[in-house]
């Protein structure tokens, strides 16, 4: 009996890193479901990509994508939450003339965590119903390096996806005893997608595809009992053999490496 092929969902999918990985997956044999509010852009992947139209930051798309998923392939086996807004999108030029905290309106600040961390949340919580049914499962969340959490000028950005990174660190260890796992993966520096906007030479960025050889060791077998960790895809030593590389490439999700959990009564 034939295996049935399994199903990734991938947001930001028009552009940039998520049509990188959607068109990954694909290739890798999966059945996709390429999620944007571009709809035009989402047109322009091939078959059998099936693009899904919806805007994270309204929260009827969260059921609407997987509706969308479950009619079109049955199951729902890998999430990656890739969606995002960066900070060109109120000035192109950030980079170079920051955007400090006291010019963020509430108006801003309440866009990007819509979109960079509840959005991530909420597609995660639609999704796991159906994997922890069917004993199965793997999401991914792309966040950013820490650096950029806490640098000067990237409030928005920065502590937005901050948010997204604890929300999986909280996901993962809710998550032991499962079949379900929960990973956040990274470039590792400025990456050629539209999201930078103005941020220098292009061609001295790190390239999209540069995600694509630490996200299909996620998503194998190999990696079914790993959760709870961030990945840095500069650091990913495609010489080397996955599991090694992926220990070169590989730290503690958020910052439990130097967390000391609370002291509590009893």
């Amino acid at each position: 009996m034939p295996t049935q092929r399994k199903t990734a969902i991938v947001t930001g999918a028009a552009s940039g890193m998520g049509r990188a990985m959607a068109l990954c997956l694909s290739e890798a044999g999966f059945d996709v479901a390429a999620v944007d509010r571009n709809a035009a852009a989402l047109g322009t992947l091939p078959a059998p990509i099936k693009p899904v139209a919806a805007d994270l930051a309204d929260p009827a798309s969260f059921d609407a994508i997987v509706a969308a998923t479950l009619g079109a392939f049955g199951r729902i086996d890998v999430l990656v939450n890739n969606a995002g807004i960066g900070q060109a999108a109120i000035r192109d030029d950030q980079r170079r003339k920051p955007i400090r905290f006291w010019e963020v309106t509430p108006e801003q600040w309440n866009r990007f965590l819509t979109v960079n961390a509840t959005g991530p949340i909420m597609m995660s919580r639609a999704v796991l119903p159906h994997m922890l049914k069917a004993n199965s499962g793997r999401i991914i969340t792309v966040t950013t390096s820490l650096g950029t959490m806490v640098r000067e000028g990237y409030l928005l950005y920065g502590s937005s996806k901050a948010a997204a990174e604890s929300s999986m660190a909280v996901l993962a260890a809710d998550l032991k005893g499962t079949a379900v796992t929960a990973n956040v993966l990274v470039p590792g520096g400025v990456t050629d997608t539209p999201l930078v906007g103005d941020a220098g030479d292009r061609s001295k960025m790190l390239r999209p595809e540069i995600m694509l050889p630490p996200l299909l060791w996620l998503v194998s077998d190999d990696a079914a009992d790993v959760s709870g960790r961030r990945f840095i895809a500069a650091d990913w030593d495609v010489s080397l053999p996955a599991a090694q590389a992926a220990e070169g490439a590989g730290a503690p999700v958020a910052w439990l490496s130097i967390a000391r959990m609370p002291i509590e009564p009893g």
